[in-house]
């Protein structure tokens, strides 16, 4: 038998407190579900209150030298400590000077989410993606403790020369890795832009879904769709964009858009990288927002939701949000979202609302579709068939001139139609 000997690392979380609209012990709650997604342990969680943090080491010198002789005092008596992971990202001298300090492994905020990332992406584009991410940000860092395998300059005689070629080459190793990879996202992105033209030339409703990390939104999918998209309950269960077929209560075919969850502070790199995937919901026709309305910090969720939609520029979509998980509240629930065309209380994981959530994305459509009321000869019964397919049908009755048809249509089909 063979037994697995890997010890679970263990870290002590840190932030600073400036007071400005931020609750860091909120924050380093979420930082320490990270930590369990990445498969570490929270030992401690430390806060100073500071009206900006420490350009040299993030906190204080005073806090720096408790938090060293905390470390200490728990490897004597056999409680080992990996490192620390503070709630913000660090400057590379921020990192490098913690290090040196505290003689243990120094992470921030992005690191850890990358590295979740990292652990998570299981398609090609995925990993591409994530790996132009962590590159983008350990190319600032290889002289820092991210570096790795990647050379570190010190000080003193014999490290001069050699270290100054090294990370020369790690550069010029990175810049290289780099552009192979830029290419290979722009061809992901061709081949994206395709399928996205077909779906538009098919005229088949694209419904994109949103939301904050572990709202729910494979879940949603799956209920939506009688799909089998994996379900966690746990931040990023799931990266990659996710396409199925749907059928509405009218029986108008959709297509359903799960993207990667939002969160807070997430890492400007990830935005870069995965642009073209969380794109979709800015060739969709409708937004779907999933909110957990079981989380008490929802209207913070909300809130980075729609600030990274408007990173990314996406504006003017007909928007639906459902807050869903109602399941585990005890007493009703009333949202609020100035932004939305309505609100639709929902659990996914029950199908408690379900309907009426497709019946107003049928109500949606059909305000951003037009109206037409023709009789098609049996010869473009091909016609008949693609309303079908994307449009609403209303009423459909065969005489002896042709098919007469009353229907929503995309206005995209309509002049082909008509």
């Amino acid at each position: 038998m063979i037994t697995n000997n890997t010890k679970q690392e263990r870290y002590v979380l840190i932030a600073v407190d400036t007071g400005r609209g931020y609750d860091a012990e909120k924050s380093l709650q979420e930082l320490s579900e990270l930590l369990d997604t990445a498969g570490g342990e929270t030992v401690d969680m430390i806060i100073q209150n500071m009206e900006s943090p420490s350009g040299a080491t993030y906190l204080g010198s005073g806090k720096v030298e408790e938090l060293r002789q905390y470390i200490q005092g728990e490897e004597e008596i056999g409680n080992s400590i990996t490192g620390i992971i503070c709630d913000d990202e660090l400057s590379p001298a921020q990192m490098n000077n913690l290090e040196q300090i505290l003689g243990c492994k120094v992470l921030d905020r992005t690191t850890l989410i990358l590295d979740i990332f990292a652990q998570h992406a299981t398609s090609r584009e995925g990993k591409v993606q994530v790996e132009m991410a962590q590159l983008k940000y350990r190319s600032s860092r290889l002289a820092g403790s991210l570096g790795g395998s990647l050379s570190r300059q010190g000080g003193g005689i014999g490290t001069r020369g050699p270290g100054e070629t090294q990370l020369e080459t790690d550069r010029r190793l990175i810049r290289s890795r780099m552009a192979s990879l830029r290419k290979t996202i722009q061809e992901m992105e061709r081949s994206r832009d395709t399928g996205r033209k077909m779906r538009l030339n098919n005229g088949v409703p694209v419904i994109a879904i949103v939301g904050y990390t572990n709202a729910g939104k494979s879940t949603l999918l799956n209920r939506l769709t009688q799909s089998s998209v994996l379900e966690e309950d746990q931040l990023f269960a799931t990266l990659d964009p996710t396409t199925r077929s749907g059928q509405l209560n009218d029986g108008q075919k959709v297509l359903f858009t799960d993207t990667v969850g939002f969160i807070h502070k997430l890492p400007h790199q990830l935005v870069d990288a995965f642009h073209s995937t969380l794109e979709e919901a800015s060739y969709a026709d409708i937004i779907l927002h999933v909110i957990d309305a079981s989380d008490p910090e929802w209207e913070m969720h909300e809130k980075v939701v729609y600030d990274t939609l408007d990173e990314l520029e996406i504006h003017g979509k007909p928007i639906l949000t459902a807050f869903n998980k109602v399941d585990l509240l005890a007493d009703p629930f009333h949202g609020k979202d100035d932004r939305c065309e309505k609100i639709l209380t929902i659990s996914a994981a029950t199908g408690f609302g379900i309907d009426e959530l497709l019946d107003s994305i049928s109500d949606v459509l059909r305000e951003l579709r037009v109206y037409i009321e023709r009789t098609f000869s049996y010869a473009e019964g091909n016609k008949v068939n693609r309303i079908h397919e994307s449009g609403q049908i209303l009423t459909e009755e065969y005489t002896e001139d042709g098919i007469h048809v009353s229907a929503y249509v995309p206005r995209s089909l309509y002049g082909w139609l008509m």
